[in-house]
């Protein structure tokens, strides 16, 4: 692969940015379906690095199961990960719909090694939303010095969607919160530097969720965090996934963040930021699905023509295609949104949830375009349909993302009543 220098990519975003400014004075016009010539280049960027660095090696670390810090620390040095870090703190302070550019391009080489590049910021986003300079000078500033990854923990064994579940509790001692408690389902779990932990500091069970957590940075290496086993999952399986112990761990309270009480808004403010990038990832998996079936459609013959020619097989092609450009759409407006200040939760549950069903839908076409051999683990479709479950079940299931569309819906009805 041509090597491309990290301070190259951080020119393009920087160009980015001023071409970007400037077209938000068209936007007041009308919808504008043109990336720049910036966002182009870094796009063309990623999509290079994917088709030599990803795609060809995606087959073995799904067998594996391994972690693939080589390509990390390749990705790393080209300067396409932790876009959203500040500039203060030595980043490109990036915004979302040019992250999800470039998480798109990865997805579509393996959704799993695109999890591995991309999941760090989702433990970074609660930092920069509401970490104090110090703090993100402190973690962030670290995952540019070096190709460290951070995890966000909130999800445990008996929660999942239900947040105002979680048991983890911290109990202030002095100028240290004593943590205790297990999170579980954490991707980079194992492999991370340092955590984005919530945990109840409000023991009363009456105390609303606005008020009853607080949020936390911890260090992996603080003593009393345990890792477990890497969990073997159905699809995915190069992400690092884990179960954490937290038993007795010291946390200084200048690693609270914002104060306490104000940790279930900062974990679920996460989301606008982070269900773009998600859906982004569903949307590179069924451009892969599409494109591997219309191959696969062109090369396999029956009654003497390619399988592309019966109208069964080329309206599945359609349906796909349908699926891939409007998921991509929905995930562009939800970025779009929050890049320019507007609340996006609506738009990016849709996305995140339209865009999760179209990967599992185009993923099983792609199996039955492909017949028997999609069945088959030697033919890439059958990873494909087994990376694809996942995006209907994290950052919120398809069914909590229809519960906030519904809800934004009626609310907006009854102002308008």
């Amino acid at each position: 692969m041509q090597k491309i220098a990290k301070t190259t990519v951080t020119r393009l975003i920087n160009r980015s940015f001023s071409v970007s400014a400037a077209q938000k004075v068209s936007y007041q016009n009308g919808y504008n379906f043109e990336l720049n010539d910036t966002q182009k280049e870094i796009q063309a960027v990623a999509r290079k690095f994917t088709r030599e660095e990803i795609a060809p090696v995606a087959a073995h670390f799904d067998k594996t199961g391994e972690y693939p810090i080589e390509i990390l620390k390749k990705a790393w040095s080209l300067g396409l990960l932790n876009s959203h870090i500040p500039e203060f703190c030595g980043g490109l302070e990036q915004g979302v719909f040019d992250a999800c550019l470039v998480g798109e391009e990865f997805a579509w080489g393996c959704t799993g090694i695109g999890t591995v590049l991309g999941s760090s910021s989702l433990g970074q986003v609660p930092v920069i939303i509401a970490g104090t300079k110090e703090q993100q000078k402190k973690y962030l500033g670290r995952l540019i010095e070096e190709p460290l990854v951070s995890a966000y923990c909130v999800t445990e064994p008996g929660t999942g969607s239900d947040v105002n579940g979680v048991k983890t509790k911290a109990e202030k001692k002095g100028d240290e919160y004593i943590l205790n408690g297990q999170k579980m389902w954490i991707t980079n779990g194992g492999v991370a530097n340092w955590y984005f932990v919530l945990a109840r500091t409000n023991p009363d069970p009456k105390c609303s969720p606005a008020k009853a957590f607080t949020g936390f940075i911890v260090d992996r290496d603080t003593p009393g965090v345990t890792p477990g086993r890497k969990e073997m999952n159905m699809g995915q399986r190069a992400s690092d996934t884990r179960g954490i112990t937290f038993e007795d761990v010291r946390v200084p309270k200048e690693n609270v963040l914002l104060g306490e009480g104000a940790g279930f808004k900062i974990a679920m403010g996460a989301f606008d930021k982070t269900r773009p990038p998600v859906a982004c990832g569903a949307t590179g998996l069924a451009q892969r699905c599409l494109d591997e079936a219309t191959k696969y459609s062109l090369e396999r013959k029956t009654f003497g023509v390619p399988i592309a020619h019966h109208q069964a097989v080329a309206f599945m092609l359609a349906d796909m295609a349908i699926g891939v450009e409007t998921a991509r759409l929905s995930w562009m407006k939800g970025a779009w949104e929050v890049d320019n200040g507007i609340r996006n939760s609506y738009s990016a549950s849709i996305a995140k949830c339209y865009a999760g069903d179209v990967a599992n839908k185009c993923a099983s076409d792609a199996v039955q375009v492909f017949g028997g051999a999609g069945f088959n683990s030697e033919y890439p479709v059958e990873k494909l349909m087994r990376d694809a479950k996942i995006y209907q079940i994290y950052e919120g299931t398809t069914q909590i993302q229809k519960i906030v569309i519904s809800r934004s819906v009626i609310d907006a009805t009854k102002r308008l009543a």
